[in-house]
């Protein structure tokens, strides 16, 4: 569904605009409504687009979800979700794009939203966690523009690792060491791999529950871990780069050459060498944990038995948890632990971004408006 004309814009009101519908733009949707019925100040929702559809907003958010959720696909060439740029130039400085996707496409485009004065709340780890490049752009243009890039939700799912890290730089402290379970579907595999299953129902129990990626390789690959941990480095003063860090797949090369959906058939593959990797660590009297660590040494990240008093060895489910040694936290790390996986959580993220910007940018300043329509085909 698409529209070309647009409702007037009110004054002094910030817009909305959603990019990406999956599990996680449609749970911001359900919590951004359930806010807004309890009474909070939030800006006005202007437009949904996915990679298949425009999406008019002038109906019910549910009934315009439905039908970007439900929209047939867009013709081969035809630009996915990065055709959904060059229609934001409806929106002026001030107004807010949640970007929900995965896409390298929109993440490239963030840097162009926040020059025009447009606050970028984002999920989507390629923005700071890919091109070193990509990453100064982010920054330079929030500077000069005086936009906010709210990126809470791309590591930790909103887990207060980002704010933490950057108190602790601002307030002079120097950083040593980052180590940590990144991943909370890797953390819940690991969890429940007791050497009773096969590893693989594991990883389909976990794309059954949303817990993963649609494609879990990047979750097993440690591709995942790895974009997270240069966002921890680049917000800690390294200016790490991706080929610099040494990642452990779990993927064998055969899996990895698949399609997702041989991938998913041949996941098999992968339980003789994490039952043998299981029992390794049982008899050594440790625990396995997929990790992510980087110092002034350098960035690892894969399978690591440990010890069971171990800082990383805790938490239960999907828990995150992470060590931060630094001058302040030289002896025993700071600790940031919670639920790490999850459309909720990271959906809640993102909207507790959005509310930040909103009252320090004071530009949610009604409570309802009607809702206009924008095209983003």
């Amino acid at each position: 569904m698409s529209s070309p004309h647009s409702a007037s814009p009110v004054a002094g009101v910030a817009r909305l605009a959603l990019l990406g519908t999956g599990t996680v733009g449609s749970a911001f949707v359900a919590r951004y409504q359930t806010l807004k019925s309890s009474g909070q100040v939030l800006p006005v929702f202007h437009g949904l687009a996915n990679s298949r559809s425009s999406l008019v907003c002038s109906e019910a958010l549910e009934q315009a979800l439905h039908a970007a959720r439900h929209a047939p696909g867009r013709p081969a060439g035809a630009g996915a979700e990065a055709s959904v740029a060059p229609a934001l130039d409806s929106l002026r400085a001030g107004d807010v794009v949640v970007d929900a996707t995965a896409s390298d496409a929109i993440a490239a485009t963030h840097a162009r939203w926040l020059e025009r004065g447009i606050h970028v709340v984002t999920a989507n780890k390629l923005g700071q966690g890919a091109h070193p490049r990509r990453a100064a752009d982010i920054a330079a243009r929030c500077e000069a523009a005086g936009a906010c890039y709210g990126d809470s939700a791309t590591v930790g799912a909103g887990l207060p690792l980002l704010s933490s890290l950057r108190a602790l730089v601002a307030g002079g402290d120097r950083i040593h060491r980052i180590e940590g379970v990144l991943s909370g579907s890797m953390a819940w595999l690991f969890h429940r791999h007791d050497g009773q299953q096969p590893f693989s129902a594991l990883v389909r129990q976990a794309v059954q529950q949303g817990l993963t990626e649609p494609d879990p390789r990047l979750d097993l690959s440690g591709e995942d871990v790895r974009r997270k941990l240069i966002i921890l480095a680049r917000a800690s003063g390294w200016p790490l780069d991706t080929h610099e860090i040494r990642v452990d797949s779990l993927v064998p090369r055969a899996l990895a050459a698949c399609s997702t959906r041989e991938a998913l058939d041949a996941l098999d593959v992968l339980d003789d060498p994490l039952h043998d990797a299981w029992s390794s660590a049982r008899k050594a009297g440790t625990t396995l944990r997929f990790i992510g660590r980087v110092d002034g040494q350098g960035a690892y990240v894969g399978l690591q038995a440990l010890a069971l008093d171990h800082p990383l060895a805790a938490g239960t489910g999907t828990d995150n948890r992470v060590a931060i040694y630094s001058d302040r936290y030289r002896n025993q790390p700071l600790l940031i632990q919670g639920p790490g996986a999850g459309a909720d959580v990271t959906a809640a993220a993102l909207l507790d971004d959005v509310l930040r910007i909103a009252k320090s940018h004071g530009i949610a300043r009604v409570r309802d408006q009607t809702m206009g329509s924008i095209d983003l085909s």
